[in-house]
């Protein structure tokens, strides 16, 4: 009974640490508003950030709650770390010419590949490495999509812009694999 209060109030506490990094994070984009107006957000942008920050936290806490497995979470970390910064980007600036820009919507579908994969995996590591790996498959399709089609003469966007901000979600993604890989070597799963 006791160990169990323990979990339950460590659990609230992780949650609280979520809340109060979030609350942290956001308050960048909030000074710098005071400084210069090259940061202009408003309430749904910190609404927005909100919610993809603590929508992180807490599926982290979720899924290792039970993970004793370092190498486990750091891939977990990683992988959601990812997923995040690329919606964020894409909110933000977009990552193929402006935000605005449909061709944006192919990103959706690379994360669909990640959760549909993670969903049906289990979050089970060696599962995880396939789902990953599949996940950074999708972002090469939709960088070789964007070329052959000629995505990079949209406004704002070029041919090694492309490259270099699709590589950049590749290496993350694969590096998230290999890590779930080492997890699953060590005979671990989530424990």
């Amino acid at each position: 009974m006791k160990a169990r209060s323990a979990s339950i109030i460590m659990q609230n506490k992780n949650i609280i640490y979520i809340v109060l990094v979030t609350a942290l994070i956001l308050l960048l984009p909030l000074v710098a508003m005071l400084f210069t107006d090259e940061v202009s957000w408003g309430p749904v942008d910190f609404a927005v950030a909100g919610v993809i920050l603590i929508g992180t936290g807490l599926t982290y806490e979720l899924i290792t709650r039970k993970a004793s497995n370092i190498v486990y979470r750091l891939a977990l970390g990683l992988a959601l770390a990812t997923a995040s910064f690329l919606v964020w980007a894409n909110l933000a600036v977009g990552l193929i010419g402006s935000e605005g820009e449909l061709a944006n919507l192919m990103y959706i579908g690379v994360l669909a590949v990640g959760i549909i994969g993670s969903l049906i995996a289990r979050f089970q590591s060696r599962g995880m490495t396939l789902a990953l790996f599949v996940t950074a498959l999708a972002q090469v399709l939709v960088t070789v999509i964007a070329l052959i089609v000629g995505m990079y003469r949209y406004l704002g966007s070029s041919v090694s812009e492309i490259l270099m901000v699709n590589g950049f979600f590749i290496v993350l993604w694969v590096g998230s694999a290999l890590l779930f890989r080492r997890a699953n070597a060590t005979g671990s799963n989530r424990n």
